[in-house]
C-alpha cells in the first residue's frame, strides 16, 4: 500500500468543504441562484436513479447472499425515496415554503447514513445477525415504509413539525452523529480497502465521505446561494461513485444472453461459477494461486457439496450458502506461509498449528466482507468432529453447523481421494471404507449415509469432479469469469 493512498478520500472530503466555507466567509461572492424548476428535475431525476439502482442491488445481495449488499440497497433507497419529497416540496414550486424541503433532506441523508454504516459492520455482529434472519423482507418492508412516510408527508406537511430536525438543540447532535457514523464507516472500509483492493469498498470511502460534507452544508447552508447548491452536486457524486463500484464489484457476466443462458446450465462447474460474487472470486483465486494441491481441491470439494446438499434436499438458498461456503472454506490458507502449507513432510506442532489457524483466520476475513452466517459457519467449523475432537472450537454433534457437517464429508473425501507429494490418491471404495468408519465420531451419520447412497446411485456425483478439474486448470476457469 502507498504511504498516502488515504489521500484522495481526505482531499475528496477537503476540497468541496474548503469551497463551500471560501463562499460562506464571503472570499467568493454567494449569488443567489433561485432555481425551484431546475432544482426539482435534478433532484427528483436524480432520486428515481437511486430507487432503481436501490432495487437492483437488493435484489443482487440476494442473489449472491451479502448482506452488506442489501443494506447498500436500503442505503440508496432511503436516499432516492426521501430525496424525492425534497425535490418535490421545493420552495414556490408545487408547494410553497415550508419546512418539509429541509426536513426530507436531512432525514434522506441521516437514514442513508444509518443503513451504510451498517454496511461496515462484521456479518457476525448480532445486529447484523438479526437482519440476516430476515433479509428476504428487508428491501419490500422498508420500501413499503418509506413510501407510507412519504405520502403523509406530501399530504400533511404540517406533521414535520413533529420531526424538529431543525431545532437548535437537536440539529447539532444529528449532524454529530451522521459525521460520526460516516466517519467511522469510512475507516472501516479503507482498512477492509487496504487488504482487497474491492473497488466497492474504496467507493463507499469516497461516497461516506461526501454525505458527510452534505450534511455539513445543509445545516449551514442558505437557500438557492452558490454554496448550498454544492450538496446536491456531492450527493449526486455519491451515488455516480457507488453505482461504478458497484457495476466494477459485481458484474459477473459480460453481456444480458450470457447472464441468462448461465441461469440455465446444468453443468456443476458452472452451476458454482456462475454464483459467485466479484469478492468471492478475488479471494478463491488468491487462494488457488498460494498452494498447487488447492488449486482444484476448493472446486472439488464444492462440487461434492453441492450434490450431498441436494441429496440431503435442501432449499435453493441453502444451496446457495453450501457453494460460497465451500468456495471459501480454505480461504484461511492465504495466511499460512508457503514453506508450511507445501511441506511435504510430516509437519511440526507448531506448524500443524498454522495449519489448523486457517479455519479461523478464514472467518475473521469473510465476517469483514458481509459473507452471511450459514458460510460463516462453513469457514470456521468445517475441521470440527461429531465427537467433539475437532478445531477450532471442538463442537460436539449438532452444535456444529449443518452446512459444516455435509462440507466436512465432502472436504475429507476429495482429501483422501486426491495425490499429495508424500503419498498417492486413494481409491474410492477405499476412501468411502474411511468415511464409514468414522461414521459417528468424525462425521455426521446422517450425511454419511446420503453420501454412501448417493454415489452407490450416480456414480458421475464423485467421477466428474475429478475430470472436469483435471482437464481445466482451475484457476484458468476462475481468471476467465468476468
Amino acid at each position: 500500500m502507498k504511504k498516502y493512498s488515504f489521500l484522495g478520500p481526505l482531499m475528496a472530503v477537503a476540497v468541496p468543504y474548503l469551497i463551500f466555507e471560501a463562499f460562506h466567509l464571503g472570499l467568493f461572492k454567494d449569488l443567489n441562484i433561485p432555481l425551484p424548476r431546475g432544482h426539482f428535475y435534478i433532484v427528483s431525476l436524480v432520486s428515481i436513479l437511486a430507487s432503481i439502482i436501490a432495487i437492483s442491488v437488493g435484489v443482487a445481495g440476494r442473489r449472491i447472499r451479502n448482506i452488506k449488499i442489501s443494506f447498500l440497497s436500503l442505503s440508496f433507497l432511503s436516499l432516492g425515496l426521501m430525496f424525492s419529497i425534497h425535490g418535490l416540496s421545493t420552495p414556490n414550486f408545487i408547494l410553497g415554503v415550508t419546512h418539509l424541503p429541509g426536513i426530507a433532506a436531512q432525514l434522506s441523508i441521516f437514514l442513508a447514513t444509518i443503513w451504510t454504516y451498517l454496511s461496515s459492520i462484521p456479518s457476525d455482529h448480532p445486529i447484523v445477525a438479526f437482519f440476516s434472519k430476515v433479509q428476504r423482507y428487508l428491501l419490500p418492508l422498508w420500501t413499503v415504509t418509506l413510501i407510507f412516510v412519504c405520502l403523509i408527508l406530501m399530504i400533511n406537511q404540517r406533521l414535520v413539525h413533529f420531526l424538529p430536525l431543525n431545532a437548535k438543540s437537536l440539529n447539532p447532535i444529528l449532524t454529530s452523529v451522521t459525521m460520526l457514523l460516516n466517519g467511522v464507516t469510512m475507516f472501516h472500509y479503507y482498512q477492509s480497502y487496504r487488504f482487497t483492493r474491492f473497488p466497492l469498498q474504496l467507493a463507499i470511502v469516497y461516497s461516506s465521505g461526501w454525505l458527510l460534507v452534505s450534511q455539513l452544508i445543509m445545516v449551514r447552508g442558505v437557500l438557492w446561494s452558490v454554496s448550498w447548491w454544492i450538496y446536491h452536486f456531492l450527493l449526486l457524486a455519491a451515488m455516480i461513485v457507488m453505482i461504478i463500484g458497484l457495476v466494477k464489484q459485481y458484474a459477473v457476466k459480460g453481456t444480458l444472453a450470457e447472464s441468462i443462458r448461465s441461469l440455465f446450465t446444468n453443468d456443476p462447474f458452472e452451476r458454482i461459477t456462475n454464483s459467485m460474487g466479484a469478492s468471492v472470486k478475488v479471494l478463491v483465486t488468491a487462494t488457488e494461486k498460494k498452494d498447487t494441491y488447492t488449486a482444484g481441491h476448493t472446486f472439488r470439494v464444492t462440487m461434492y457439496a453441492l450434490k450431498l446438499a441436494e441429496e440431503l434436499e435442501l432449499k435453493p438458498e441453502q444451496l446457495r450458502a453450501i457453494v460460497q461456503g465451500g468456495l471459501l472454506h480454505d480461504v484461511g490458507k492465504i495466511s499460512v506461509p508457503d514453506s508450511v502449507l507445501n511441506k511435504p513432510g510430516k509437519l511440526q506442532p507448531e506448524e500443524r498449528a498454522l495449519i489448523e489457524k486457517h479455519s479461523v483466520d478464514g472467518y475473521e476475513m469473510c465476517k469483514e466482507l458481509g459473507i452471511m452466517k450459514e458460510e460463516l459457519g462453513i469457514i470456521r467449523s468445517h475441521h470440527e468432529k461429531w465427537d467433539g475432537s475437532g478445531y477450532p472450537d471442538g463442537l460436539k454433534g449438532t452444535d456444529i453447523p449443518f452446512f459444516a457437517r455435509i462440507t466436512a464429508v465432502a472436504d475429507v473425501y476429495d482429501a483422501l481421494t486426491s495425490e499429495r507429494s508424500y503419498r498417492k490418491a486413494w481409491a474410492h471404495s477405499e476412501a468411502m471404507k474411511y468415511i464409514k468408519e468414522n461414521k459417528g465420531t468424525h462425521f455426521d451419520p446422517q450425511c454419511v449415509d446420503a453420501w454412501e447412497r448417493l454415489c452407490i446411485r450416480n456414480p458421475s456425483v464423485y467421477q466428474y469432479p475429478a475430470q472436469a478439474i483435471k482437464d481445466q486448470p482451475t484457476i484458468r476457469k476462475i481468471s476467465s469469469i468476468k
